[in-house]
């Protein structure tokens, strides 16, 4: 039975230049791999140990990228290592198959989003009508199925958030707010799902899974084990469970240290997937 490991990627695996917390002098500085670039220039790193890692983690076991991202924000990324055959893409909204989305999963996404929560018209307005343009950069619809805004995280003011996250609650959304980009999600809309339903398909027996944000809860949960860095939203509210591992790493080596996790799980077999650490 082929291991299933599920991850989250911006921040979990790769990182902007910005999110790199590369804190130790230059000289000692791991030499990093740009695995995107988006209007002609770099984007996303990670360390060249990691990208052998993530080679080497994907002759092993079933990878599977996993991402808030669109589809075509995804598919800028040229990762290391075999190409993956699934990934899921949009929170869950997208499970792609060879690079090409599902359409009976998308169909059966989009009507639970339709029975069990607020229109995203509704939210959309909602963020039109009270996000200050002093702060906001841009609003952004991704899939038809969320909202997102980018702002200038220093002029946001908190108790907006705040607000915000319970007035979505009331309508069955989710609120994540991640950098410079703050996220309403439909709740039904979940990369756990998608996580399983590919476990499902495949047969694994083990799954692994990490991630850093509020939209990664669900999937870390999901799984037989999982692991977040010592950054990002889930550390910042110190969030764990009993198979969760939270680990002290930050930055692009918390990226590289998450690819070992995995490759030692992989290789322990059944057993590292039911003695998780809290």
């Amino acid at each position: 039975m082929p291991v299933l490991v599920a991850s989250d990627l911006d921040r979990t695996l790769i990182y902007s230049a910005a999110a790199l917390a590369l804190t130790m002098p230059d000289a000692r500085a791991p030499r990093l791999l740009c695995v995107e670039v988006h209007e002609s220039k770099p984007l996303s790193y990670l360390t060249e140990t990691a990208a052998q890692l993530l080679t080497d983690l994907g002759d092993a076991a079933l990878f599977v990228p996993t991402t808030t991202r669109t589809r075509k924000q995804y598919q800028r990324i040229n990762l290391p290592g075999p190409p993956p055959k699934y990934a899921i893409c949009a929170n869950g909204g997208h499970l792609l198959v060879d690079g090409v989305s599902d359409p009976e999963w998308h169909a059966r996404v989009t009507a639970r989003l339709a029975d069990e929560c607020a229109p995203l018209t509704e939210v959309r307005d909602h963020l039109v009508n009270t996000a200050d343009p002093l702060w906001v950069r841009k609003h952004r619809i991704a899939e038809d199925l969320f909202a997102y805004l980018v702002v200038e995280r220093e002029l946001l003011p908190e108790e907006w958030v705040k607000e915000l996250a319970v007035w979505a609650e009331n309508r069955g959304w989710t609120v994540s707010l991640q950098g410079r980009k703050i996220y309403a999600v439909p709740k039904p809309l979940t990369k756990s799902a998608a996580m399983r339903e590919l476990a499902r398909r495949t047969g694994a027996d083990l799954t692994l899974a990490a991630g850093d944000s509020l939209l990664d809860a669900d999937l870390l949960l999901a799984a037989d084990r999982g692991w977040r860095p010592g950054h990002g939203e889930l550390a910042d509210a110190d969030w764990t469970a009993p198979a969760i591992t939270a680990l002290p790493d930050r930055g692009v080596l918390a990226g590289e240290r998450i690819l070992r996790e995995f490759l030692r799980a992989v290789r322990g077999g059944r057993a590292a997937g039911v003695t998780g650490v809290g």
